[in-house]
């Protein structure tokens, strides 16, 4: 056994909306600037906040979920960062606490030692407070340092950090930056492909973040190494490459944007050879044996798939051809007889799926998923979140479990070769079965 190290964090905070990606990305792109090498994590499912950060950081960024991945899962990932970074950044989900796993018990796990964002606008000595009792709350993680965001002025940073015992440092006072927010829509952030001037804003927050490093005690704080304990030679994830051979088409672009790194990486480690092409550039669907349409926003691009020359009558061949087609949320839309969008337009989908969707002005579900394939006895697991709602669709094939017994439970359709679900699959968990589905080209 042996032991990396690297310097590492995990940035949290007592809700959403106190600025944790913002910071994480503004640290993140400084650090890069300086020459260090930086890898940034997100905790839990999620695509856009991510997309920031890899942008910040110059790298791919990973999900760490001790439901989705695991903890051996997610142990290698830190282990593979930590022996090529310098700086190792995991940005929180929701609340420090919230959530089964929450973003605490990923601290515990690893050791994390965990810097807390809160927002000070229109808070004094109970700023204190908070902080105080986020960092007595769980003995089992360590609280490290915070950092006040949204500060009004630098006699409001010195009244923040009086209350703070010595123990838990004002690290960094970040002062409002109205014109520095990214734009948000339904689902969270903006993509970053749509933000063409985010370069020169992470620029600007690594700014940012050195004014707010001198309104503070200073960067970084005490006891920030990260050892993690790992076997060595590290074994091959899919020795026997079970889909080698296989060409599989995945659609990627502002409509289907919604990939995790790690799931490339196992198509790509059990063989896979990818062929990734953009619908709403009106590409050509590539030659393949299997398809995969992720989710992302048909929504907001629907006109434009429906006048693709060739798109649609694409997906009809490909499925008429009993080739294996994997549609996600927004790439099960795509499939339905229409979709409407959020003004209310109708737009005529591919109909290769009975029935219609429709965007709601509200969160219609969100939550953790575990899922049977017809290819397997274990699940995948995976999370769903969206603002559409199916009428008139097809009898599912099987129902997803919510670890957290929660109302999202999602159908799982099963039509010849496809399967089609508003679940968000994470590879990872289950390779097998994924390879069993894709594989079935090869056969």
């Amino acid at each position: 056994m042996s032991a990396t190290h690297c310097p590492a964090f995990l940035i949290s905070a007592p809700a959403s909306g106190q600025g944790k990606t913002s910071i994480t990305a503004a640290i993140a792109r400084q650090a890069r600037r300086q020459g260090q090498r930086v890898r940034v994590f997100k905790t839990g499912p999620d695509y856009l906040d991510p997309m920031v950060l890899e942008r910040a950081s110059g790298a791919p960024v990973y999900q760490l979920d001790l439901f989705m991945g695991g903890l051996a899962h997610c142990r290698a990932l830190l282990c593979a960062a930590a022996r090529e970074a310098d700086l190792i950044l995991v940005e929180g989900v929701m609340g420090l606490f919230d959530g089964q796993p929450s973003s605490a018990d990923l601290a515990a796990a690893f050791g994390l030692p965990v810097l807390v964002v809160l927002d000070a606008s229109g808070m004094a000595q109970t700023f204190a407070a908070l902080a105080t009792g986020l960092a007595r709350y769980r003995s089992d993680i360590q609280v490290a340092g915070v950092i006040a965001n949204r500060v009004g002025s630098e006699g409001h940073a010195r009244m923040l950090a009086q209350g703070l015992p010595p123990e838990l440092p004002l690290l960094a006072a970040f002062t409002r930056h109205e014109a520095l927010a990214l734009p948000e829509r339904h689902l969270g952030l903006v993509q970053a492909l749509e933000c063409p001037q985010l370069d020169e804003q992470l620029d600007a927050w690594a700014e940012a973040w050195l004014a707010a490093q001198a309104l503070g005690q200073g960067w970084p704080p005490q006891a920030a190494a990260l050892a993690l304990a790992e076997a060595e030679p590290p074994t091959p994830p899919h020795p026997e490459q079970p889909l080698r051979g296989l060409h599989l088409a995945i659609a990627r672009d502002a409509c289907f944007s919604f990939i995790y790194p790690a799931n490339v990486d196992v198509l790509r480690e059990m063989g896979a050879q990818l062929h990734f092409f953009s619908p709403l550039a009106h590409e050509p669907l590539p030659a393949c044996d299997a398809l995969w349409l992720p989710g992302g926003y048909p929504e907001l691009h629907a006109a434009t798939l429906r006048a693709h020359p060739s798109f649609f009558e694409a997906l009809h061949q490909h499925l008429a051809a009993h080739k294996p087609l994997l549609a996600e949320c927004g790439g099960m839309l795509c499939l339905l007889q229409s979709l409407t969008d959020g003004e209310g337009h109708s737009h005529a989908m591919a109909g290769l799926l009975p029935g219609q969707a429709q965007m709601q002005p509200r969160l219609a579900a969100l939550g953790l998923q575990s899922v049977c394939w017809p290819q397997s006895a274990q699940p995948l697991r995976g999370h769903t979140f969206h603002y559409s709602l199916m009428q008139s669709g097809p009898a599912p094939h099987t129902r997803a479990e919510n670890p957290n017994g929660g109302r999202a439970a999602e159908a799982l359709y099963v039509q010849g070769s496809l399967l089609a679900s508003y679940i968000h699959h994470y590879f990872p968990s289950n390779p097998e079965a994924v390879a069993r589905f894709f594989g079935a080209a090869l056969r």
